[in-house]
């Protein structure tokens, strides 16, 4: 009888330490209706952990799923919030800087109408400064890892080494002593301008001719007129005048003007198309240097091509934007060559239109204005004295005009206070040079101009200076932008016998920290 009860007993036990273990109660379990007999010694049974390591799995389990669909989410914001697509002029779809593929092809035009808000078709992405002395890693060229550093955050301006080899500066040199250098203008000032018609460049129609005829073959191409519209080199065509030299190319059987040709569209216009009246333009900073323009599109030279595409892939920017602006402007500066400070861009006011874009504006402004978002100076040679590149204001707390002129000497006259700028870069050849020359407006386009992009270039105290100016286009008006992007694609689509454009650079992201 003793035995049977102890076996009950030990059976009772067993179960209640089990429903210990099973409820995670480490206290042994006491029956309330069966005393603790005496001279008993309760059996301790470890309790079991199986339960515990079981709760840690599942916790562990639903930790990673949260944290994998964190990760997740924040891909899929970072891949559907860089810079978009940029729609071209015939409504195709370009790959972004991002890289995502294309969404819409030529046979599939946008739907949408023109003149809507196109700030979600297309983007400007910019450079990430950091801080001073910054150094990040670029890739531009295949199979090459290059260095970006960050000279000053105002403005946001960069130092490539190594952008350009030896070789490809000396062509661009050899191609712009091809070309033929011309003086730089130096107009007069905005209060002194006249009112009568004054000639910007006494040339013949022959000259005129050739001056157009980027790629010197003889032939006046829709590209070339539209390209040189854009320049600042004096020779401007007044919308009226260019509209009908783009007629008589139209007229053409060939769909090119021919020296002949020119001369009769010349003869039908009732102003000479370089000449203008005074008070459209403002006033260009004094200088003295030559230049010329190159051309960089498709039957260019390979280098002038290549140097292109790798300003389009160092900027990030959608190609369409960096193919229809200016062309490669070279410029000598001699022994005493200068350039006095002076901004690259215009700010933009409601009477002004930017002189890229103005056969999209519908209506005409007195003024025009040169919209450069984003200037690439490039060095081709080594100095052998002077002839620094001086930014006078940069990364200056405040900026007002007043604190130009400092103990009665103006600090935009190279001449005489190049030493004075804060920041000088030697000339060193085969070295970038990227500066942003507007602020963002907050909402992935161009805002106002920033003052501190304010640069000139010192005296050359010995030997000469060979640079080249890439400037970007870029409209503050977005929606002129865009009509005017559909504008040049699709008269270039009407070109007969046109080349096909060069594949761009994909545009992933090259920028690494060091």
């Amino acid at each position: 009888m003793d035995y049977s009860n102890r076996h009950i007993h030990s059976e009772m036990d067993d179960e209640s330490q089990e429903s210990m273990d099973a409820c995670g109660d480490s206290s042994p379990y006491v029956p309330p209706h069966l005393p603790p007999m005496p001279g008993r010694e309760r059996l301790q049974i470890q309790k079991s952990s199986v339960c515990s390591r079981a709760y840690f799995v599942v916790v562990m389990v639903f930790f990673h799923v949260y944290i994998i669909n964190i990760i997740g989410l924040l891909f899929y914001v970072h891949y559907n919030n860089s810079p978009a697509d940029i729609v071209s002029a015939d409504g195709d779809t370009s790959a972004s800087s991002s890289g995502v593929d294309s969404r819409l092809s030529p046979s599939d035009p946008p739907q949408q109408d023109p003149d809507l808000d196109v700030r979600q078709s297309f983007s400007l992405p910019r450079i990430e400064g950091i801080r001073v002395g910054h150094v990040q890693r670029v890739s531009l060229k295949p199979d090459r890892i290059q260095e970006m550093k960050t000279l000053s955050l105002k403005p946001l301006l960069f130092e490539i080494p190594g952008f350009l080899s030896e070789e490809e500066c000396g062509v661009v040199v050899q191609l712009a002593q091809l070309k033929g250098l011309m003086e730089s203008q130096a107009t007069v000032p905005p209060g002194d301008q006249e009112e009568e018609l004054q000639p910007l460049l006494s040339l013949s129609p022959e000259e005129t001719f050739s001056l157009l005829d980027l790629d010197q073959d003889g032939l006046l191409q829709r590209q070339e007129i539209l390209s040189h519209s854009r320049s600042r080199d004096g020779t401007w065509l007044s919308p009226e005048n260019l509209r009908q030299i783009l007629t008589g190319q139209e007229a053409s059987p060939a769909g090119v003007l021919t020296l002949e040709e020119f001369r009769r569209v010349c003869d039908g216009m009732s102003q000479h198309p370089l000449q203008q009246r005074g008070g459209t333009r403002r006033g260009q900073p004094k200088r003295k240097s030559r230049h010329t323009w190159l051309y960089q599109g498709p039957g260019s030279h390979h280098i002038l091509h290549a140097l292109r595409n790798r300003v389009t892939h160092l900027a990030r920017l959608p190609s369409p934007l960096v193919e229809l602006s200016e062309p490669l402007q070279v410029i000598r500066y001699e022994q005493g060559g200068f350039s006095h400070a002076h901004h690259d861009s215009s700010p933009s006011h409601p009477e002004t239109t930017c002189s890229h874009t103005r056969l999209a504006g519908n209506t005409s402004a007195h003024t025009e204005i040169s919209c450069r978002y984003i200037t690439v100076l490039l060095y081709l040679n080594s100095v052998e004295g002077g002839g620094e590149t001086t930014f006078p204001v940069a990364d200056n707390r405040t900026y007002e005009e007043e604190a130009l002129v400092q103990g009665g000497v103006d600090l935009t006259d190279t001449q005489q206070s190049c030493n004075r700028g804060n920041l000088r870069v030697k000339p060193t050849a085969g070295t970038a040079l990227l500066w942003y020359n507007h602020l963002s407006d907050g909402k992935g386009w161009m805002g106002e101009l920033d003052e501190y992009s304010l640069h000139g270039d010192c005296p050359v105290t010995r030997g000469v200076k060979w640079v080249a100016n890439s400037w970007v286009n870029v409209d503050p008006d977005h929606q002129r932008q865009a009509r005017y992007q559909r504008l040049v694609t699709h008269r270039q689509e009407g070109e007969p016998g046109r080349e096909e454009r060069e594949t761009p650079l994909p545009h992933s992201n090259h920028h690494q920290d060091l």
